[in-house]
Formats: structure tokens, C-alpha cells, sequence
């Protein structure tokens, strides 16, 4: 594959990353993780306004424009022969001394990488982490950061439990997300999720979803779960069941999940999934 390193396009095996950049070093950056159908990548204005959103918090610089963004992106589009795949555009602090300090005149490095769409994923059996929980105060719950451990925690937990996802809990044991998605819950025929002040990450795929089903933001425990009728989880790749917890069933309807797939096709209304 062909990746797009600080505006350069060059092989893997050629690119070559500072060993004191900050993202090596210190995970000090912010990723965000794209569709691309038809040879247009989805969502990418939302995409891109949360990567700015995330670096105006962290104070890191990006002086690159969307429109230059969104040129290196298709760039390495088309020096992989894609329209269909995956993009992943990472942005780190760049290169700097040793210290948590934020240097005043680092250079941001500016990584997109691209493979072909992965084969549709299974339906979900996850359980309840118990190594670690969601800090919904920490504004680093609402980032894509490039610090995934407490997500790998809860990931290795699973697999040891015999499960392939885990569904993280907030510090105050309510539900917040699962490792690498969002979380809905239809209980008494509406489409309810975690809110952002509950941990949850402002998905970009989240928000189409909430607007798309006349989603609410709710407060929702571990019981919830079990009392729902339907439960499934997304990202920007996609949808998914979730058919147990723990062991135990989940859900079982699949109406909202049939309208998302609908919504966020190849064929859905564009402004559903460019916006």
C-alpha cells in the first residue's frame, strides 16, 4: 500500500517516522478513521471538524486547510486504485525533546493510511469490562486520541472471557461505549444512547444515527441491556448487532439496525452520509 506521509506519497517500507515524534513517545495526537464508497470518503466535513475540534483542546497545531486535507486524502486514494476501503488520516504533535511540556514550535506530523474494506463483521458478543471504566470527566473521553490502552485492557478481557467486544462502564457504573463503538438501545420502540457527558464519544456516525432515527441521549445502566429490544452498536464503518452480555441475550429486533444500514449504503441520500 501507498501512504501519504507530511504531503509525500511513498511506500510503507519508505516512510519513516522521527523516533522523537510525540505520538511515539507520548500518544500526543488525534486519528480519525473514514469510509470511502464509491470512491468518496463519508462523512469527511464531520470527520474533519472533530479532528480540529480535538486539536484546538490539545492545542495542537494544524495549519494544514480541510481542502488540503481532503487532497492527500484522495491522493492516496488514487495511488491505491481504491473506491472502496478504509482511510485512517493521523495527526501527531511531531517531533520534540523529552519532557510532557508542549513545545512552542513543534511541527505536526501528518499520516494517511489506506487499505481495501474489511469483510462485514459478525454480530457482537461482549461483555461487561471490569478492568477499567470510561472517564466521563476527562475531556479525553470526547477525543480520538492516539491512547487506546484502556480499550485494549477491556478488549484483552473479552477474549479471555470468551467474548470479542467489551462494553465500558463510566465511573459511575454507567454505560458509556464499547471499545471501538457507539451504543444504542431500543427500549419501548425508541432509539436511546449513552450521552457524550456520560463518556461517550461523539461519533460522527453516532450523531447521523441520533438524527437520522430520532435518537435520544439517555442515561443508561447495565439492566438496560436486558430490557431492551433491540441493541447494536456503530462506527464509521458501520453497524452491528449485539445478541449477548456476559453470556446472556440481548435485543433480538433488528428494525433500527435495518434503517441504518439503509441510511448509511452506498445508495443512501448524500447528505446523510458527506455531511
Amino acid at each position: 500500500m501507498i501512504l501519504n506521509l507530511n504531503g509525500t506519497l511513498m511506500t510503507a517500507e519508505a516512510a519513516r517516522i522521527d523516533p522523537a515524534d510525540r505520538g511515539v513517545t507520548l500518544g500526543d495526537g488525534l486519528f480519525e478513521t473514514m469510509a470511502v464508497r464509491e470512491g468518496r470518503v463519508a462523512r469527511l466535513p464531520a470527520h474533519l471538524r472533530r479532528l480540529r475540534e480535538g486539536a484546538r483542546l490539545l492545542r495542537l497545531p494544524l495549519p494544514e486547510t480541510d481542502a488540503l486535507l481532503s487532497d492527500r486524502l484522495y491522493a492516496t486514494l488514487t495511488a491505491n486504485a481504491l473506491s472502496e476501503g478504509i482511510l485512517r488520516l493521523t495527526v501527531t504533535r511531531g517531533v520534540a525533546g523529552r519532557g510532557l511540556a508542549i513545545p512552542i514550535d513543534a511541527v505536526p506530523t501528518v499520516l494517511v493510511t489506506a487499505s481495501p474494506s474489511l469483510p462485514p463483521e459478525q454480530p457482537v458478543h461482549a461483555v461487561i469490562a471490569t478492568v477499567t471504566r470510561r472517564n466521563q470527566y476527562s475531556p479525553l473521553s470526547r477525543l480520538k486520541s492516539l491512547n487506546a490502552l484502556d480499550a485494549i485492557l477491556a478488549r484483552e478481557e473479552a477474549a479471555a472471557r470468551g467474548a470479542m467486544e467489551a462494553v465500558l462502564l463510566n465511573t459511575e457504573g454507567r454505560l458509556a461505549e464499547t471499545t471501538i463503538a457507539t451504543l444504542f438501545l431500543v427500549l419501548e420502540g425508541r432509539v436511546h444512547t449513552p450521552p457524550v457527558a456520560d463518556g461517550a464519544l461523539p461519533g460522527v456516525m453516532r450523531a447521523d444515527v441520533i438524527r437520522g432515527l430520532g435518537g435520544e441521549e439517555t442515561p443508561l445502566v447495565p439492566a438496560d441491556l436486558f430490557r431492551a429490544t433491540e441493541v447494536f452498536v456503530t462506527n464509521a464503518l458501520g453497524v452491528r448487532p449485539m445478541l449477548t452480555v456476559d453470556g446472556r441475550p440481548v435485543g433480538g429486533a433488528t428494525r433500527a439496525q435495518e434503517t441504518v444500514r439503509i441510511l448509511s449504503s452506498k445508495s443512501a441520500p448524500l447528505g446523510f452520509w458527506e455531511s
